[in-house]
Order: structure tokens, then sequence, then C-alpha cells
């Protein structure tokens, strides 16, 4: 047989999602807002945090101004080439650029299961361990911790990307999904990819896994001590406060692990159920955290009222 050189694959064509022609014009203008939207909202939520001395010295506020920058970066990474999707022509992507876009992808968004995590090990500190909190979670360590799920998280996203790229791809070059990632663009290997997809079910499934199992361990944890709360305004705060983190957790987990976690399939569904982490949840943090967050809500109003407001009580 003769031997194609892979390197004659310069580019990739996104196929996009499937619409309705007459939704065109609607869907650019949806998408286009969700993305805008979504980097003022993280925006807004990672300057209040940076510039409100109470919020950037607490170890949850570390946590949420770090999520809201990687809700930035993953929209940023993947929306403006879903938006592409929605315009006239053929858009290609780079070699390059697809080999960029899975590596940041996967790179921010295992960073964003483990900081899911800390968040929830973080509640669960404070509220079952209030006494100790102090002591156990400071700001110093919560930075430490936001560094090694940043590491983690470039290891996860280097990892994936070497393993998927190092095959041959000889053509075609049509990835039938709206961004690069890894079931998609093993579909067009020249190789076998038996490897590969184990590995992905293997270190996705690890890391998703120990990630959630660790999140409902703490919440577990959490209701029991809510529970035990004996005033009705002491629980429907703690409840307030859990409440915003275990939806974001649950609409952000099961899509993803409805497309690694589960046999090879061409659905459509496996792009409906990827809006929701790489779209849908950036856009929803800023409005559930701040909604739902008392603390937050009260330090917008500082920073718009300026510095020498006295907090609200």
């Amino acid at each position: 047989m003769e031997k194609v050189n892979s390197t004659l694959l310069t580019e990739f064509i996104l196929t996009g999602i499937l619409y309705p022609l007459r939704l065109r014009t609607l869907l650019f203008v949806f998408f286009l807002l969700i993305y805008v939207l979504t980097q003022l909202g993280n925006l807004l939520i990672a300057i209040t945090v940076w510039v409100d001395p109470q919020l950037h010295a607490h170890p949850m506020y570390i946590y949420l101004g770090v999520l809201s920058i990687i809700d930035m970066g993953i929209s940023t990474i993947i929306v403006p080439r879903l938006i592409m999707n929605f315009t006239l022509g053929i858009k290609p992507i780079s070699f390059g650029g697809c080999v960029a876009q899975l590596y940041f992808y996967h790179f921010l968004g295992s960073t964003q299961c483990f900081l899911y995590t800390l968040m929830a090990y973080d509640r669960y500190l404070a509220i079952c361990q209030p006494l100790r909190y102090p002591v156990l979670m400071n700001a110093k360590l919560s930075t430490l911790l936001v560094a090694g799920a940043l590491v983690a998280g470039s290891i996860h996203g280097a990892l994936q990307a070497i393993l998927t790229f190092r095959l041959p791809y000889c053509g075609p070059n049509q990835v039938d999904y709206f961004f690069c990632d890894i079931p998609a663009v093993l579909r067009l290997a020249c190789a076998d990819t038996t490897v590969n997809e184990l590995v992905t079910f293997v270190d996705i499934g690890v890391v998703v896994a120990s990630c959630f199992s660790l999140i409902l361990l703490s919440y577990i944890q959490i209701i029991q001590a809510i529970l035990r709360i004996r005033t009705a305004d002491g629980r429907r705060r703690a409840f307030s406060t859990c409440g915003a983190h275990v939806t974001v957790v649950t609409v952000y987990y099961v899509p993803c692990a409805f497309i690694y976690l589960r046999p090879e399939t061409n659905s459509p569904l496996d792009g409906a159920a990827a809006l929701f982490p790489t779209a849908i949840t950036p856009f929803l943090n800023p409005l559930i955290y701040t909604l739902r967050n008392q603390e937050v809500k009260l330090a917008l109003k500082r920073m718009i009222r300026g510095p020498g407001t006295k907090s609200e009580v």
C-alpha cells in the first residue's frame, strides 16, 4: 500500500451544527449575544473579586474569580468559531489552530472540573468545620490549590492533544462538529484509534468520576450539616450558598459524561450536549453566582458606588 504523507493535510473544515437555514440570522445574533454577555458578565465578576478586599481575601471568591476567567477563555476558544458557522462560505481552521483549540479546551475544561471540586471542598469546610475553617482554608492555600489545578489541567490538555495529533491525518478533512474535539477529530485519522479511545475514556473518566465523586461526598456531608441547623433562616442561607454551585456542577458534568463516557457514536445530540459546557455554562455562571450570592451583590454595589461606601447589613 502506498504510504500517504500526513503532513499534506494542513487544515480542517468544521461542519458546525445542523440548523434550518431560515434560522441562520436568528442563531447568529443569539450566539453573538451569548458570547458578548458571557465575556461582560464574567469580566465583571473577575474585576469585582479583584478590587473588593472583602472578596479577594476569601478563598471561595478567589475560586469564583478564577472560574470567571476560565469561562471567558472557554467561551473565546469555542463560541466565535460556532458563530462563524452561521455565516456564508466555508470557514476552514488550520491544523495548528485545531491542535490549539483542542489543547486549550481540555486544559481549561479539566481545570474547571478541579476548580468545582475545590469549591465544593471549601463549602464543606465552611459549613461542616466552621471553627477550623480559617486554619484549614485560607487565601494563600487556595491560591496554591488553584495553581495546582492549572498545572494538572495543562498536563491533561497536553496529553490529549499529543495523543490525538500524533496520528496521521491524510484526508478527508471535514470535522463533523462545531469545534476540534477528540471524538470528532479521531474519526478522520488514517490509523487505528483504539489506544486513543481507551486512553481518552480512562483519562477523562478518571477526571470526571473522581471530581464528581468528591463533590457528591462533600455535599452529602453539607446537607447533613444543614439539616442540623436549628433556625429556618440559617438553613435557607446555607442552602442558598450551595445551591448555585450544585446547579452549575449539574449543568456542566452531565453533558460531559454524555459526550465522553459512552461508546463511540456519531449522534446529533453530541453537538447539542457540547453547547452546555462550551457556551451555556460560561454564560449562566455570572447570573447564578451574582443573583444567588448576597456577598457578590453587595460587592458589586460597593464597586459601583465607589470607595468609602459602607456595607449593607
